[in-house]
């Protein structure tokens, strides 16, 4: 476990885009991920907005997937053994780099064929709270043909992330503009942000 928090953390240092690519064990991701199709078959996803929580819009031009707000109430065995990953993993952080990490928030994200997201910082005008995005991929036998990497400028250059199941991307939440390009295949990840009331 600490080995994947290292990787994360190290990657983050060197390149200002952490990753491990086993964050998640193969079990756990392939339990969230038949959770996001039960989800789809029941038509309890929801198309994804912009903005934040009391200034959100929807603009399928902007972005097109659809989510699940994930929540400790649902009492899902592996939605609360993901919280428990996410939790040690913050503890690791605060202690090894004194990031004053004290909430968090994820949801589900599900885009289909054609679906993206178009280039955008994850942090609001309004509301500094998130200080840390981190994206955690379901996708297990992703090709290159699926389209729906995760593409990330950075001072003139672009990093291309393929979305592999277990694998975990961790970015500042104000500093990295991104997009998800086009899929061409069902693409489901967990998304979410560290956030914090301190601001630093």
């Amino acid at each position: 476990m600490e080995n994947s928090f290292e990787a994360l953390i190290t990657t983050y240092i060197d390149s200002k885009v952490g990753m491990s690519k086993n964050f998640l064990t193969t079990d756990l991701s392939n339990n969230l991920r038949q959770n996001i199709l039960k989800l789809q078959e029941k038509s309890m996803l929801t198309a994804a907005g912009v903005g934040s929580a009391n200034m959100i819009s929807y603009d399928s031009e902007i972005r097109s997937d659809s989510i699940y707000w994930l929540d400790k109430k649902h009492n899902d065995p592996f939605e609360n053994e993901f919280f428990k990953q996410i939790e040690a993993f913050i503890l690791y952080l605060n202690e090894s780099c004194y990031a004053g990490i004290t909430d968090y928030e994820f949801h589900y994200a599900l885009y289909e064929k054609g679906d993206f997201y178009l280039q955008h910082l994850d942090q609001f005008k309004t509301n500094p709270s998130r200080k840390y995005s981190i994206i955690t991929y379901l996708n297990p036998d992703w090709k290159e043909s699926d389209g729906g990497e995760l593409l990330i400028h950075q001072e003139g250059k672009n990093q291309k992330i393929s979305p592999t199941a277990g694998k975990t991307i961790l970015f500042k939440s104000d500093e990295l503009v991104h997009e998800v390009l086009l899929t061409n295949t069902s693409r489901m990840s967990i998304t979410g942000w560290l956030k914090s009331d301190t601001i630093f």
